[in-house]
Parts: C-alpha cells; structure tokens; sequence
C-alpha cells in the first residue's frame, strides 16, 4: 500500500505545482526522462536512479527509499530522492534531486530540497549528507547546496576518476513535530 503524507500539498499554488510522496510505476520512465535530461549522467547513473525507483515500488517504506514528485498540470517536472544512512541514528542521504530541463530555474529544486528536508526531519532525521563531484560541470550544483545552508564536509580525491573527487556535502537540520 503506497503511503500518504499529509504534509505534502499544493506548496506553490501560484506556479500551479504540487508535490506527492506516493510512488506509482509511472514515475520509472518520469524520473529517467528527467536525469536524462540534464546531460550530467551516464546510462549507469540513470539506470541506477531507475533503480531507487524500483526498489521503492518493490518493497514500499521497508526499501528505505523515500521521493517527493514535483508535478504541473500531471507532469512530473522534478524529483528528490532520500533516505536513512544504514547504521547511523539519525543521518539520511540526499541520493538525488533533479529538475527537468524544461522546468529549471522555477524554485523546484529549492521546493523539492525543503520538502525533503521537512521530512527527514519529521522522521528523526538531524544530519543529511549529499555526495557530487568535483568536475566543473557540478559548480551550479554545489553552489545550489552551499546557496541553501549545505558546506563541504569531505572531498575523497581522485573517487569517480583521476581528477574528478567525491565531495559530500552536510547540513545540520531541526527536529520539529
């Protein structure tokens, strides 16, 4: 049984755009299309996001896999992707958040970010963790995190390749009930 999260309406009535947490199996060829759409991934990496996707569908909330959908007139223009750190208290990971080209530069992202981060936060959740790279092409997205409370916690040189490190980015949230 998919589960609902009272929390998550209509955050941008203006904008037409509203936000669920409920996975359906649509949301396989949505969330392909969306990271397709930024250019920055391989087929690896897709298949992958995919595959958080299918996990979820397969297993519900044991999966540990937990979305937001950002969605406009029944399009699905972004997604997050989160969920607890195995054997931690209270430290979740970002696994994703990506915005549909056709959709950038409308808030999304920074909605789908606030979003999760209530959540998380509502699930005890005090630490989240983001990990990128430190190719040029990722500026935009560390300054997005950076823009929004997150700093460099760690780099692991050379992980993803020669010159191109892992860099993981945390941010400290409240537990508000």
């Amino acid at each position: 049984m998919a589960e609902k999260n009272d929390m998550i309406k209509e955050v941008i009535p203006a904008h037409g755009i509203t936000f669920r947490d409920e996975v359906l199996p649509g949301d396989r060829d949505a969330v392909r299309s969306i990271v397709t759409s930024s250019g920055f991934f391989s087929e690896e990496e897709i298949d992958i996001a995919v595959e958080l996707v299918d996990e979820r569908l397969a297993g519900g909330e044991k999966s540990g896999y937990y979305f937001i959908f950002a969605e406009i007139g029944g399009t699905i223009a972004g997604y997050s992707s989160y969920g607890p750190i195995a054997c931690t208290k209270n430290s979740y990971d970002l696994y994703w958040i990506a915005v549909d080209e056709k959709f950038r530069g409308g808030r999304i992202g920074t909605e789908l970010l606030k979003i999760s981060e209530k959540s998380i936060a509502l699930k005890g959740g005090r630490r989240i963790y983001v990990e990128t790279s430190s190719r040029s092409q990722y500026e935009p997205t560390r300054k997005f995190y950076e823009k929004r409370g997150y700093f460099l916690e760690a780099e692991i040189k050379d992980f993803y390749d020669l010159h191109d490190s892992k860099q993981i980015y945390t941010r400290v949230i409240s537990v508000s009930r």
